[in-house]
């Protein structure tokens, strides 16, 4: 853990542009597909995150040759993945559950472990789906061990993917190169971040896989190879949420450029959010432009099916005029840390009126006092922290360097942001 962090106050409303590296999400279901491709893959522009590290390095350990191109590009040689191996996951939830069901093409021992807090993640159910599958596997959660026998049949598995849509879509991105391909179906309350599981469906097609989801909670992939990848990554919406909130916190104006007209991003939900709360947003071939109210308001929004952008709609709630109520997000008590039990104690901890519900939060802004913001080794935490320092004297994050996870030294951009408004 870093030293702690005394987050800038800004001096006044906060005018840059800001360059957002690529999107995790993007990279990493990219770094897996070309993986299982029938030829080399060529990756543009991708994220060098903590996150994405871990999958390379997962990668290769299983065989894969993950090698850096002239112009900052990943490129990729497939090959029969093998063991004996071992897989540091970290913190990453696409790694520990994305990796499983390709490991399971990989003939010999694959071991899985990672951060202390990866532990506690739930992983049961993409697990016990490749059990019933075939696969060998021992273990409910980290660690726990894969013996591969180089391939699988596949088949139908019904999961409960309410926790989180990576089980369906680390089933899915595999799929196509067990025997029989893949059905998955969903049978629980609603899947969450539901664009998540768009994006996979989207990115398997454009290689060349038959993906039928016509029919609600139920994905079918079909046999056959996945065609090499070339593709250059857009960058990280997510990432980018914190920089425009500074925008909108502040009454200042952040333009990120290169923002895609068309993206399963979930991030890309933070343009009407920011509308909602009194900002005015443009999209042009300049990128997104965000410029702030003289004072956001309370929001009542349903973040369901965008739940990571949670952290950072609640900084900006605690500096709004009037109430806000964050709803359908129960499944975030099972991210990098509990986030709900998370933000109602940090923002309590400043002057925040916090109430915690079944489903969300509410969110009540009072005078806010500077003190120490813990980031409970989560990267959305810790950038939480940053945006309420813009207004709070006295802010100081525990552990900075956690944003590292996704977003390459964020210290340097957000003070290089904050450097333009002289």
């Amino acid at each position: 853990m870093s030293a702690p962090w005394s987050a800038p106050l800004a001096q006044d409303a906060v005018h840059a542009t800001v360059e957002i590296a690529g999107s995790k999400s993007i990279t990493n279901r990219a770094l897996v597909l070309a993986a299982l491709a029938s030829g080399p893959s060529t990756l543009r522009s991708p994220l060098r995150s903590r996150d994405t590290e871990l999958m390379a390095g997962a990668l290769r350990a299983l065989g894969v040759d993950v090698a850096d191109g002239p112009n900052d590009e990943w490129l990729v040689t497939p090959t029969t993945p093998h063991g004996p191996a071992t897989v540091d996951c970290g913190l990453a939830g696409t790694v520990m559950r994305f990796l499983p069901p390709l490991a399971c093409l990989a003939e010999g021992t694959i071991t899985f472990d990672g951060d202390p807090r990866a532990r506690e993640r739930p992983l049961d159910t993409v697990l016990h789906a490749l059990r019933d599958l075939g696969a060998r596997v021992r273990g409910d959660s980290l660690p726990f061990t894969i013996e591969g026998s180089g391939g699988l049949h596949g088949g139908e598995v019904t999961i409960d993917a309410s926790a989180s849509s990576q089980f369906v879509s680390g089933l899915l991105l595999s799929a196509a190169r067990y025997d029989r391909g893949m059905t998955v179906r969903h049978a629980g309350s609603a899947v969450p971040s539901l664009p998540h599981i768009t994006m996979t469906v989207e990115m398997l097609r454009a290689q060349g896989v038959d993906v039928d989801d016509s029919e609600p909670d139920s994905w079918t992939v079909s046999p056959g190879k996945i065609e090499p990848l070339d593709l250059r990554i857009e960058p990280d919406l997510s990432n980018a949420a914190p920089f425009l909130a500074a925008a909108a916190v502040t009454g200042g104006e952040v333009t990120v450029p290169n923002w895609p007209t068309r993206t399963t991003q979930a991030g890309d939900a933070m343009r009407w959010i920011l509308q909602e709360m009194g900002a005015r947003v443009r999209l042009d071939e300049t990128g997104l432009t965000v410029t702030g109210p003289e004072r956001l308001r309370g929001v009542d929004v349903d973040l369901h099916e965008i739940g990571e952008l949670t952290p950072t709609v609640a900084a900006m709630a605690a500096l709004a005029h009037g109430e806000s109520r964050l709803r359908g997000i129960a499944h975030l008590r099972g991210h990098e840390t509990d986030r709900l039990a998370a933000l109602r104690a940090e923002l309590t901890n400043l002057g925040t009126e916090v109430s915690e519900h079944p489903d969300g939060l509410t969110i009540l802004p009072g005078p806010m006092r500077g003190g120490q913001w813990h980031s409970y080794a989560d990267h959305r935490m810790a950038t939480a922290g940053a945006i309420l320092g813009l207004r709070v004297p006295g802010t100081r994050v525990d552990d900075i360097a956690t944003t590292g996870k996704t977003l390459p030294d964020f210290p340097g951009l957000w003070t290089s942001m904050l450097g333009a408004q002289q």
